[in-house]
């Protein structure tokens, strides 16, 4: 009988280390394998949490490296919750985050509830639906800045219809009132198939039998709707709702390619406004208090969300 690769290693471990291996548990080798993972992702992302709450009481600066750091304790804290800058940053934030999840979730179960009915080409239109999701936010902030120009911008002769404007000197994107929905409408359209796909998820993941069994009750199509898809959908909906937005929160690429960050501060987000604090103005020490500020933010309301999601999972 040929020898294995397993019998090759055994007869070559030295009687001593396989006496060791053979006296240690299932568990033990688990751990032993998994072990230098937990450790690398403990470095990579506890120390530099760690480094950067420790910066934030100081008046660190990145460009100084060799000048002398001074403790300052909370007064970073203090300047960024009485900066009434930030606190319209966050509100432009809130206003962001609000719209792309809310039609985002809309349009995105509405496509999934279309797709689930298997009509007569249906794979190929979710393949094509998918396509602005497998795109980079470089060439999606690019092809829509296009979009927007006056001369060739499509939306901006939409709108310019609608408003009486004259297209060829108006830019949707050049507008301080317009310039927040313009990203809007470019992470919809990038980000909405994501939804989809988790909420064509949830539909099939119901049983036939119930509706089946609704349908002898004679419940109608409105109220199987809403006693049956909407309760066992919604959990796959407030997943969806706590990916986007926790990535929108994060938002960066897509607005500096569309605006550069401006105009104003009516597309200025936390992340962007974090970016000028850090590496335009190098104000290292401030700008890892305002980092420290957004995680407990984020992470507070991540917690509340996964725990109200929870319960909706054990009704």
């Amino acid at each position: 009988m040929p020898e294995t690769a397993m019998d090759s290693v055994a007869r070559a471990t030295p009687p001593r280390v396989a006496r060791r291996i053979r006296g240690l548990s299932d568990r033990m080798i688990a751990w032993i394998f998994v072990a230098p993972t937990i450790f690398l992702l403990l470095a990579i992302n506890i120390f530099p949490l760690i480094w950067t709450i420790r910066l934030s009481f100081t008046n660190f600066r990145a460009n100084r490296p060799n000048a002398e750091t001074a403790w300052v304790g909370l007064r970073n804290y203090e300047r960024i919750l009485s900066d009434p800058d930030i606190w319209q940053t966050m509100q432009a934030t809130a206003h962001f985050l609000f719209w792309t999840l809310f039609f985002q979730v809309l349009i995105g179960f509405a496509l999934a509830w279309l797709i689930n009915a298997k009509f007569r080409g249906s794979n190929f239109w979710t393949t094509i639906i998918v396509l602005p999701m497998m795109l980079s936010p470089a060439v999606v902030g690019n092809f829509w800045t296009f979009l927007y120009q006056p001369q060739i911008g499509l939306f901006n002769y939409v709108v310019a219809f609608f408003s009486g404007a004259d297209p060829t000197g108006f830019t949707m994107i050049g507008e301080v009132a317009l310039a927040p929905w313009a990203i809007v409408i470019v992470d919809t359209w990038m980000w909405t198939p994501f939804v989809m796909l988790i909420c064509l998820a949830g539909l099939r993941s119901i049983p036939e039998s119930i509706y089946e069994a609704a349908e002898c009750d004679r419940a109608s199509k409105w109220r199987q709707f809403w006693t049956i898809t909407v309760p066992m959908v919604l959990p796959f909906l407030m997943l969806a709702v706590l990916f986007r937005g926790i990535e929108n929160f994060k938002m960066f690429d897509l607005v500096v390619q569309l605006t550069g960050g401006g105009p104003g501060s009516t597309t200025e987000l936390t992340s962007i406004n974090l970016k000028r604090e850090a590496f335009e103005k190098w104000r290292t020490g401030y700008a890892s208090a305002y980092a420290v500020i957004l995680f407990v933010t984020v992470f507070g309301l991540a917690s509340i969300y996964v725990k109200a999601l929870n319960k909706v999972k054990e009704r």
